[in-house]
């Protein structure tokens, strides 16, 4: 993701799939989850997956503050983070393969890395 354009796209793809796969838990999913005790797993995902999504809105928005350099590598951060964490929680969730569960906190690190990427670039502008 190079462009203010890009990011915005990003999110919006997330926010879809957010939307997408919330349903598709809800309905098509949801005795599954529920059987295998997962549906607050599966919650989790598409909520992580969701406020992700309105994350690099927001970023989008606000690059000329964050700077275009850090606003980049913050979406880069947050997008990846987002499909490792989410990601490895709805294999979890709908598989039950524990071989994920170290991807996870792989992915809660990218977005905490993200989130100090934009902080980072608001500091630093407002220098």
């Amino acid at each position: 993701m190079t462009s203010q354009k890009q990011i915005a796209l990003a999110g919006f793809v997330l926010g879809a799939l957010a939307v997408a796969l919330g349903a598709f838990g809800a309905h098509a999913l949801k005795n599954l989850l529920a059987l295998s005790g997962r549906t607050e797993t599966y919650e989790l995902a598409v909520k992580y997956n969701f406020y992700h999504s309105l994350a690099l809105l927001a970023l989008a928005a606000l690059q000329p503050q964050v700077g275009e350099n850090k606003a980049r590598w913050s979406a880069r951060l947050i997008l990846l983070g987002t499909l490792l964490f989410s990601g490895s929680l709805y294999l979890l969730a709908i598989f039950e393969t524990k071989a994920v569960v170290f991807v996870t906190p792989v992915g809660g690190t990218l977005l905490i890395a993200g989130w100090l990427t934009a902080v980072w670039g608001i500091l630093k502008a407002a220098d």
